[in-house]
């Protein structure tokens, strides 16, 4: 079973599999693995923060760069689950950096720029999506209704208890 827990604006870690992973952490966590959303040049301890191919404790991460390399969005399989966490601020995706996410189950979108969320949606065409606040704390009422998601609660944790969802696409909101 794995656990997503929002950490506040973009950032989600999740736990359950063979080490804790935080996305986009506001600060680093120590015995976890933390994905950056911009190279360094000398990351601290237990941080990815550049584009390439990983494994930690037998979890594969992809680190992909955009805007010549100035940020990185991820793709992470852990216990079987693809996950993608594009960066925010959200930028056009090339059909090439799409290409190389390959398979996404999980879809974690920062709800900002609706253009560029339906162009995700539509390419990736993700089994969940789960939709955590921008940057700025906030997720933009655009990508709720595009999501499906008006009025739906949003939740402090999610538990990922057995497969998603065949047909459809379930979609979780997360608090600020």
């Amino acid at each position: 079973m794995l656990t997503f827990t929002p950490l506040g604006g973009p950032s989600l870690k999740i736990a359950g599999g063979s080490k804790p992973i935080v996305a986009f952490p506001p600060k680093i966590y120590p015995d976890t693995v933390n994905l950056l959303a911009g190279p360094e040049e000398q990351p601290p301890k237990d941080a990815i923060s550049w584009p390439g191919e990983y494994d930690v404790a037998g979890i594969t991460i992809r680190g992909i760069g955009q805007l010549e390399g100035q940020k990185v969005s991820y793709l992470v399989e852990v216990d079987g689950v693809r996950i993608a966490f594009p960066a925010s601020p959200l930028e056009d995706w090339s059909e090439f950096d799409i290409e190389r996410l390959g398979e996404v189950h999980i879809l974690v979108l920062p709800g900002e720029n609706a253009k560029v969320c339906q162009t995700l949606l539509d390419e990736v065409d993700p089994r969940a999506v789960f939709l955590v606040p921008a940057s700025d704390g906030s997720i933009h009422p655009d990508v709720l209704k595009l999501c499906g998601a008006v009025g739906k609660e949003a939740v402090s944790e999610y538990k990922l208890k057995g497969a998603l969802p065949v047909e459809g696409r379930e979609v979780v909101v997360f608090k600020a």
